[in-house]
């Protein structure tokens, strides 16, 4: 797969740190954008800091771009996007974040943002690799406790992890290589111009060499002390920018890999919850607690918020357990709900569509766009261990926000913050699912109510039928034209309330953004800190609306972008077709930025764009903006009998995805190879929301149960030929990337779509209305039966 990277020395000479010659005027007063301040901070060992200003985030210019006929107004994201909030909001605190050099030679870097798969620790990692002059192999990420001072600075979401820690992370090892090389001087008498640095040691002009382990502790400080660092120029990056292998691999495909439930606490035994039939219903009695206590290895059966609690010697027996409970269940917060009536309330909360068309003047497009619920799970089931005692919690999950997590349980045991320590585990996925610690939540009441620890775990069941989802959501667009121009676009997005209460990563703003009114505030934040138009659509305005907070819902991969891009592309195919214009030529003509222009260029010359192909199959191109990152997709289906007539037992076959080619730049890649993963990951999801993956809400619940009824993207429905071009690298620093690939890739399948069967899509997942192709699991008891015939479902 392409990849682009700059020329690179063989050498790196000093030229930063502490010592260093002053870099040449830059225009600028005060500290240039390549020179910042940091700490050396009191330790045996050294150990140093970021301190950072706001000058931390350099403004970025948008590429110029021909300007359109009728050129539209720049979006509020396109002037502040979540990402630059999140990333301003963390700065007060960077400081906080430190890098120790070890007598071994090796660097610990605790990061204070989740690992869940996306390949954050490599990334980072190879960041202090790069900037400490350090081999990779001698640099060890771990993940940081819940740091209740690091306030908005240990959320991971938004795509914000790399982009808001690379700086931070940089200044913090070239302030320790600083020190280094400040020890080095002073042992060996040389000037510290004169000495360089390579591989973990220091060299001086006359050969000799002092490894880093053995100038630690010369380079500790009694105090703490500020210094002032020059940041290496990237034309002498040998790390960062290239292609590198994620660390943690070879640990996860071996075993090796420690997630929530390989933990092994003392007496934490294997504990589920006996969850409702319906959506947040509740128990008013169990009829048989005695008999379930009394089951083999059963030790412990209590009522808890969420159901009643079952704790056991192992996972199969509290699931005999789960399974014999006898629970008398009170109504939920969707009592009788279904797809229907959901629909029904997201129509009547539509707001009103402005331009109105003009049939003598204008012409118009008008469509609505439905969404259904899609899962939130992720592969890793949702789980924690908790220990909870008369003066003290202590938690262990996968979290994304620890910091929310630790004060809410604290708040909800009647402890001090202090008194509760939250240990941030790796997590096996997150879809944003670990923005919320609900299995935490969840093991805490149940340690304390037994006063046992508990290993908690939730059934994949429960997952699907009580976890978190992507909220069901409409979309209205009308578009008008004339003389082949588009004057207006409006796009009213109309949601089932999406649930915020992680807040951007601590208390106040968690229960802000459960306020009655502030919640609705928030969402329209979040909405207009994130969707961009990539187009120039005349007078473009895009709303959003909210309804109905009885579901369990989450920030599911680019919150609303999927859903509002594959809108905005499928009307810009229509616009296409009746305008008489080419779906890439008038999209390249609309274009706002050249950036985008580019990958939208270069995944329709790799993917051999307007190519002819067979009646029901066609090509779709779409194309995604994203805090500060670009991507185009170009996507072949295969709609013809032949496939979509595909039999194969217990599963959806449909429509195959058959080609994309994926063009993405985010300026600077840190790791391609892990950006290509990123993409693929990204592409897999797209292909799953558009076809085949959603839940079906029927008697207040969902009747998917688990991965083989919910048909997320099979081995049988994903692309052959796959094709990612990762951008030549162009900006100073990188952008978002985790979600980017996810709403490029949904909207290019649904207009390949609706040009191989002539006919726009407006309801996903397509197979939405079909039949179900599984018999749903019932909801009492909530979860089957373990399974004993495993090799007889293998294909």
């Amino acid at each position: 797969m392409p990849r682009r990277h700059p020329a690179r020395d063989d050498h790196h000479t000093s030229g930063s740190g502490e010592g260093a010659t002053p870099p040449a005027a830059t225009g600028e007063a005060g500290i240039g954008r390549r020179r910042f301040l940091g700490y050396v901070l009191a330790a045996p060992t050294l150990t140093v800091a970021a301190q950072l200003g706001a000058e931390a985030l350099v403004p970025r210019q948008a590429a110029a771009a021909a300007p359109a006929l009728i050129p539209s107004l720049p979006g509020p994201a396109e002037i502040l996007d979540l990402n630059e909030l999140l990333t301003l909001a963390a700065l007060p605190t960077s400081n906080l974040i430190t890098i120790r050099v070890d007598s071994d030679g090796t660097a610990h870097f605790a990061l204070p943002r989740a690992e869940v798969g996306q390949g954050v620790t490599t990334s980072s990692a190879m960041i202090v690799a790069e900037e400490l002059d350090l081999p990779l192999d001698k640099v060890k990420v771990t993940l940081a406790d819940a740091r209740p001072e690091l306030l908005f600075n240990q959320l991971t979401g938004g795509s914000n992890t790399t982009y808001s820690t690379y700086t931070p992370i940089r200044v913090a090892a070239a302030v320790a290589r600083g020190r280094l090389l400040h020890a080095a001087s002073l042992v060996l008498g040389d000037a510290v111009e004169t000495l360089t640095t390579k591989a973990g040691a220091v060299l001086s002009p006359a050969g000799a060499l002092l490894g880093y382990g053995e100038l630690a502790a010369k380079a500790a400080a009694l105090t703490n002390a500020a210094v002032e660092v020059e940041l290496k120029d990237r034309s002498d990056f040998r790390v960062v920018g290239t292609a590198q292998r994620r660390l943690d691999a070879l640990d996860a495909v071996t075993g090796r890999k420690k997630f929530a439930m390989d933990l092994q606490v003392p007496d934490a035994l294997p504990t589920m919850i006996c969850r409702p039939p319906t959506i947040n219903g509740t128990v008013r009695s169990v009829a048989n607690l005695a008999e379930v206590r009394a089951m083999p290895g059963i030790t412990d059966v209590v009522t808890v918020s969420t159901g009643v609690a079952v704790r056991g010697r192992t996972f199969g027996q509290c699931v005999d357990a789960v399974r014999a409970l006898d629970v008398d269940w009170g109504p939920g917060t969707a009592e009788g709900a279904s797809d229907a009536t959901v629909l029904e309330k997201l129509r009547r909360a539509e707001l009103p569509l402005v331009v109105p068309a003009l049939p003598l003047l204008t012409k118009a497009v008008d469509a609505r766009f439905t969404f259904h619920f899609s899962s939130n799970a992720a592969l890793e089931t949702n789980c924690a261990i908790a220990d909870v005692r008369e003066d003290s919690a202590e938690i262990w999950a996968s979290l994304k926000a620890p910091i929310v997590a630790q004060e809410q349980i604290a708040l909800k045991l009647g402890l001090p913050p202090t008194a509760v320590r939250v240990h941030v585990t790796e997590g096996g996925g997150s879809f944003g699912r670990k923005l919320f610690h609900d299995a935490a939540h969840e093991a805490a009441e149940v340690s304390r109510a037994l006063g046992k620890p508990v290993k908690l775990m939730w059934h994949r069941t429960d997952d699907f039928r009580q976890g978190r989802t992507h909220p069901m959501s409409t979309s209205r667009v009308r578009a008008t034209y004339s003389l082949g121009e588009v004057l207006t676009y409006e796009q009213r997005h109309t949601s089932v309330a999406t649930d915020f209460g992680h807040g951007i990563g601590e208390l106040l703003t968690s229960e802000v953004a459960r306020l009655p009114v502030a919640d609705a505030t928030f969402s329209q934040t979040m909405f207009q800190l994130t969707q961009v138009s990539p187009y120039h659509l005349g007078v473009t305005t895009q709303l959003l609306s909210e309804t109905d907070k009885g579901y369990n819902t989450g920030s599911m991969r680019g919150i609303y972008s999927p859903n509002v891009r594959c809108a905005q592309e499928l009307v810009m195919d229509e616009l296409a077709r009746r305008t008489g214009q080419d779906g890439y030529a008038m999209r390249r003509k609309l274009m706002k930025d050249s950036r985008a222009r580019a990958v939208l260029d270069k995944v329709a010359q790799a993917g051999e764009w307007g190519r002819t192909m067979a009646p029901g199959t066609a090509q779709g191109i779409a194309v995604h903006a994203e805090y500060h990152s670009f991507v185009a997709v170009l996507a072949e289906i295969d709609c013809r009998p032949a496939t979509t007539g595909r039999k194969i037992p217990n599963a959806y076959t449909g429509p195959r995805v058959t080609k994309v080619v994926c063009a993405v730049d985010v300026g600077l890649a840190v790791n391609p190879r892990g950006l290509e993963a990123q993409m693929m990951g990204g592409i897999s999801d797209g292909i799953a929301i558009t076809l085949t993956s959603g839940l079906h809400l029927r008697d207040g619940h969902f009747l998917e149960g688990s991965w083989d009824q919910y048909f997320y993207t099979r081995q049988w429905n994903t692309p052959p030929e796959l094709e990612i071009i990762v951008m030549p690298s162009n900006g100073e620093k990188p952008g978002g990337a985790g979600e980017l690939a996810v709403a490029g890739a949904m909207a290019a399948v649904a207009c390949a779509y609706g040009r191989a069967t002539g006919t726009m899509p407006t309801v996903f997942p397509l197979n939405h209305a079909e039949p179900l192709a599984f018999t749903p699991l019932p909801t009492v008891p909530p979860v089957p039966a373990s399974p004993t015939d495993g090799r007889d479902r293998t294909i």
